[in-house]
């Protein structure tokens, strides 16, 4: 006999299970530059390590100590990832890439609330999405695929972190920053899989999403053209729009 399927909401319950890692990686990694990670609560000093992570880290975003606020909003993270995977389950994307997309979005989706908290990518995210991603496409290459998509993946990622790696030396604080770049080699290495107009499709969205959101602020009057507005977030949707419009 067959084993049974695993209905979707199983997925969603297995995912709802990894959320307070999510977001203790928001809670860690959203402090200023030239800060050490967050180890306990800025209120009252009750760890949020290992040692704690479950009730300090809940949806409710509470400390289990004092009530203070830790990190991302309430509900925020898990309503994210629960998107996130509903736009895996409806696009149903083969296993390996399926297994590629999940692992880079365990990355993506707290790196997401850590930039728009304190406009930063930190490499502790940044770097294991890339490397993941990279060496879990190597895999499918070897498994059968070939080594053609993985090498446009490659350049592909090496590509787009140079461009954005080029506007930070050319722009300095006007242009995207480095974290940006580090962000861009391993979106620009998942879109490259499936082609080069992928990944300009990838590019072209991010930048169109965000210069939407920077053009209504700045008519709502929430910014002003010296504003930086993080493009992590943007990055991060116009890959996923880009995936989905492959799969």
């Amino acid at each position: 006999m067959a084993p049974p399927t695993r209905r979707p909401w199983h997925r969603a319950v297995t995912l709802l299970t990894l959320t307070p890692l999510l977001r203790y990686a928001v809670a860690r990694h959203a402090v200023p530059p030239g800060t050490d990670r967050r180890t306990g609560c800025d209120a009252c000093g009750a760890p949020i390590g290992p040692d704690r992570p479950w009730p300090a880290l809940g949806p409710t975003a509470r400390c289990a100590g004092c009530g203070a606020r830790v990190g991302a909003p309430p509900a925020s993270v898990e309503l994210v990832a629960m998107a996130a995977l509903a736009a895996l389950l409806l696009a149903r994307p083969p296993g390996v890439e399926l297994v590629v997309a999940a692992w880079w979005l365990v990355f993506a989706v707290p790196l997401i609330f850590v930039d728009f908290a304190v406009h930063r990518l930190p490499d502790r995210l940044t770097w294991p999405a890339a490397a993941g991603t990279w060496l879990l496409l190597g895999g499918a290459a070897l498994a059968g695929a070939g080594p053609a998509p993985w090498l446009r993946a490659t350049a592909a990622g090496v590509g787009l972190a140079l461009f954005f790696a080029a506007s930070t030396l050319l722009l300095g604080a006007r242009g995207f920053g480095i974290g940006d770049a580090k962000l861009a080699l391993s979106a620009g290495t998942l879109l490259g899989w499936y082609g080069w107009s992928v990944s300009v499709l990838g590019l072209v969205l991010a930048l169109t999403l965000s210069g939407v959101v920077a053009l209504g602020l700045l008519l709502s009057g929430r910014a002003r053209w010296s504003s930086h507005l993080p493009f992590g977030p943007y990055l991060v949707l116009g890959a996923i729009g880009a995936l989905l419009l492959v799969w």
